[in-house]
């Protein structure tokens, strides 16, 4: 994997990945930029919600689940020196849908947190991580 970024001015930036995407990073003003993008925190953080996410919703379609919303939902703790890492991570998973069984819904979490997710498996040996699961069945 190749990912680069490239300066646009001030504190502003462009990052782009072998996918080809683009996307805008910045600084808020307080570090000298003018709030026109993803902070880098805030990229590891969304990176690994949907490296979980993208895990948790194809084991659920596998398993035949009817899944009508799903959401991923990361609270991240830093600390409050520099360099501000980490330091609790707690995941929500919100899965709604109809008919869905708790079993199948916790173990497609399950095979995200300890075998597929290479976010999770990274960032879970620098800082501890808590998963919730919140599961809402419809008519």
């Amino acid at each position: 994997m190749h990912a680069k970024v490239v300066w646009k001015g001030n504190m502003s930036f462009d990052g782009t990945a072998d996918s080809g995407f683009t996307l805008p990073l910045g600084a808020s003003p307080e570090a000298g930029g003018t709030n026109d993008g993803f902070r880098p925190m805030e990229l590891l953080a969304i990176g690994l919600a949907g490296c979980t996410a993208l895990d948790v919703i194809s084991i659920l379609n596998k398993k035949r689940q009817d899944v009508t919303a799903f959401e991923v939902h990361v609270q991240a703790e830093r600390a409050t020196d520099h360099p501000r890492e980490f330091t609790h991570i707690s995941i929500e998973y919100q899965v709604t849908g109809r008919k869905l069984e708790k079993i199948a819904v916790d173990r497609s979490v399950e095979l995200s947190v300890t075998k597929y997710c290479s976010a999770m498996a990274m960032l879970s040996k620098a800082v501890p991580i808590e998963n919730h699961v919140t599961i809402l069945n419809v008519d």
